[in-house]
């Protein structure tokens, strides 16, 4: 008694199933290096964070690092730099934002921000001790006038926001990772 190919349903029902998993697994294995290709590059994940060291930071100086292609200012504050921004009534402010919101508890005297203005993108003066601070003892964006006072808060001129604040965390007294 010979069997009929045609009328087997069995096999015909396994061979369309087969052929279904075998082009699946091929469509995925042409279309993988497309979607792998979109991951970041090593260059890019070692950027993704680093790590400062600001023992050598004294009191009152300002230190820039590079994270990320922009500029990172740290700046060791003084007793006086804390309490003049603390003093600062938040109705003053272009967006209002208290020192300790922009600070991690405890660790008061020092400030880590992105140091981009927030106009127009410029890199405000006031890092180095011979520059120009602005009105408020913190950092002057020469290009449009912002002022900025000692926490980074935007305080006089066009700048809508105040100075972005990075992800950081820190991981002793003297070392402060950033992203």
């Amino acid at each position: 008694m010979a069997t009929n190919v045609k009328n087997d349903p069995n096999r015909r029902d396994f061979l369309y199933v087969t052929t279904a998993a075998v082009g699946a697994v091929g469509a995925a294995a042409a279309v993988w290096p497309l979607i792998d290709q979109m991951n970041p590059d090593a260059t890019v994940k070692a950027l993704a964070s680093i790590e400062a060291d600001i023992s050598s930071i004294e009191v009152g100086q300002s230190v820039t690092f590079k994270w990320r292609g922009q500029p990172i200012f740290v700046r060791h504050r003084t007793p006086k730099e804390i309490a003049d921004a603390i003093a600062v009534p938040l109705e003053d402010m272009i967006d209002p934002a208290t020192d300790a919101e922009r600070v991690v508890a405890g660790k008061e005297q020092w400030l880590v921000m992105v140091g981009i203005c927030t106009h127009l993108g410029c890199v405000p003066q006031g890092q180095k001790p011979n520059e120009p601070k602005g009105e408020f003892n913190g950092w002057f964006c020469p290009c449009h006038g912002s002022h900025y006072d000692s926490a980074g808060r935007i305080r006089k001129g066009p700048a809508p926001k105040n100075l972005v604040l990075p992800p950081y965390e820190f991981l002793s007294d003297t070392l402060v990772k950033i992203g």
